[in-house]
């Protein structure tokens, strides 16, 4: 029968069981009750990923179809004019701005302003201190998420937002919660017969008058603002922009923004790089 002993670390634990993705209710239902408890808690679509990946296999199995595809499109741009023409400041958040107030405090506006660019860039997998709470952990695992699995890009609240490529409204709620999404959008896209999300976090309240769900979103459209203090949870104006290969067992409108450092070529897999789609130069991820 199919068991895992109760440990700190399940996350681990599954990777090295070389079960199959199949076997995870069976795995479930031969394990201690502890264990049992602690696995339905967490999110089934992340445990079968991480089993595939056990496996040796590709932890999402559309991600290689669905890489190849966006490597292969052109895009529009997210923002008018285009990030990836315009000067950008590399936004890091572990001590290279030591000036920096943190990006949800009132005080990064005026910073920000000072600097005189139009764009400020918050790179994707940078293992950020400020995750290092109990909001992002779990009953699996005693590692806090820290890798951020989107790409930031600040700008003025208000600001708006284009639809880098045609899709469909897949969610569109308020999350709500302290230095959550706040406003998101959730679009829908194909890659061939293989679905994919984009997701559009800390948007402005102008959000359901310009969409709805299920409707159907042209390249170019106009399709967010972003939002200001506290409608889009509390963080200076900026939109987190996320790739996402699966929904996992998400269903209600909001997605994970950082995962685990020790998962990360899971979560890679999980949520590619954002920057094949917003198509930004090199420079816009480094210190000048």
């Amino acid at each position: 029968m199919l068991s895992l002993p109760d440990q700190p670390d399940l996350y681990a634990a599954l990777r090295a069981s070389g079960a199959a993705p199949e076997d995870l209710s069976a795995l479930i239902a031969g394990s201690p009750p502890a264990v049992a408890d602690r696995l339905t808690a967490g999110d089934q679509g992340l445990l079968r990923a991480l089993l595939r990946a056990g496996q040796g296999g590709p932890a999402i199995s559309a991600a290689p179809q669905i890489l190849a595809h966006l490597r292969a499109q052109s895009f529009v741009p997210l923002f008018r004019p285009d990030v990836a023409q315009s000067p950008t400041l590399t936004l890091l958040t572990n001590g290279e701005h030591p000036d920096m107030p943190p990006f949800s405090d009132r005080a990064f506006d005026a910073w920000f302003a000072a600097k005189g660019v139009p764009y400020g860039i918050g790179t994707y997998g940078e293992d950020r201190s400020v995750y290092r709470t109990a909001q992002f952990a779990d009953r699996l695992s005693p590692e806090r998420r820290t890798r951020h699995l989107g790409i930031d890009v600040f700008a003025p609240a208000g600001t708006p937002l284009y639809a880098p490529l045609p899709g469909r409204v897949r969610h569109l709620t308020y999350n709500a919660d302290p230095l959550d999404y706040g406003h998101t959008l959730i679009l829908e896209h194909q890659a061939g017969d293989a679905p994919f999300f984009t997701l559009y976090g800390h948007l402005a309240g102008t959000l359901p008058g310009l969409l709805q769900p299920g409707a159907e979103v042209a390249a170019g459209q106009h399709i967010a603002d972003l939002g200001d203090w506290p409608e889009n949870g509390g963080w200076a104006p900026h939109v987190h922009f996320q790739i996402m290969t699966d929904m996992l067992d998400q269903t209600g409108g909001n997605f994970y923004g950082v995962g685990h450092s020790s998962l990360w070529d899971v979560w890679q897999a999980i949520c590619p790089d954002p920057n094949l789609i917003l198509r930004l130069p090199d420079s816009a991820f480094r210190l000048a």
